[in-house]
């Protein structure tokens, strides 16, 4: 039995509990005194090898898999201790969250955050991994945004209700697990008559979403969460899933998250 009572205006809980709830705050902003390394490379990427971390990294390595000479430094924001509440890291990312980035290579730096904003600015600098045609490159977008709006459902609902919370709760864990499995079923009705996402090509909209689709199904996020959705049921899915993971990019993209950084 559920006893609690809706009050009519909603307070900070003395304790949040739960894997993250002693650094949830309901205020935005550093909390302390922070000094990040900053290198002599392009691109300095502060991140974690998350679904929206690793997407940069593999994002880099298909660049220079394309020719383009890029060199970035990587590095490691502890989002567990709350490294992304530090003053440097709120001055390039103002929302508190991973990856963010500093671009180097013009008379300025730039900084660019938010994963999707990181890949569509990559892209568009480099001329790779989108279309120039409008349509085409429109139905990139459609599909970059759609992840953008549709892995908040997954990750802080289902993984959260499923992995993080301090309570299984059944009503929330339902509610998400549906949003997932449909999820699911759009993306693999969707690649029985696509190569990719967005069509024949490989782009930026595939890394995006297989950075959460894919390691999903491949039951490589949050302990036995695709066993808990049946993730095998999903053919187009896994063969795109399969394919993508075979790519030198992606293995070494991963490889750069999980390996020993700064």
């Amino acid at each position: 039995m559920n006893d609690y009572i809706l009050p009519e205006i909603w307070e900070v809980p003395k304790q949040m509990g739960g894997a993250w709830g002693g650094l949830n705050q309901a205020t935005a902003g550093a909390r302390f005194e922070q000094h990040l390394p900053v290198g002599e490379a392009d691109f300095q990427l502060y991140s974690l090898g998350t679904p929206n971390g690793i997407k940069v990294t593999i994002m880099f390595e298909e660049l220079r898999d394309l020719g383009v000479d890029l060199s970035y430094d990587l590095y490691r924001i502890k989002i567990g201790e709350g490294d992304q509440f530090g003053s440097d890291f709120v001055a390039i990312n103002p929302n508190s969250k991973i990856p963010a980035m500093l671009d180097q290579t013009g008379n300025e730096r730039v900084r660019v955050f938010e994963s999707p904003s990181i890949l569509l600015y990559l892209a568009d600098k480099y001329g790779k991994l989108i279309p120039k045609d409008f349509a085409k490159r429109t139905e990139v977008l459609n599909w970059l945004f759609w992840q953008t709006g549709a892995a908040p459902f997954l990750g802080g609902g289902f993984g959260h209700f499923f992995h993080y919370a301090p309570e299984k709760i059944e009503y929330a864990i339902n509610r998400f697990a549906m949003e997932a499995k449909r999820q699911l079923d759009l993306l693999d009705k969707e690649l029985a008559i696509k190569r990719y996402i967005a069509g024949d090509d490989y782009t930026i909209a595939d890394i995006a979403i297989w950075s959460w689709y894919g390691r999903l199904a491949q039951d490589k996020i949050w302990d036995r969460a695709g066993i808990f959705l049946n993730v095998r049921d999903y053919k187009n899915l896994q063969r795109w899933t399969q394919e993508i993971a075979k790519r030198p990019a992606v293995i070494r993209g991963l490889e750069a998250q999980y390996r020993d950084i700064n």
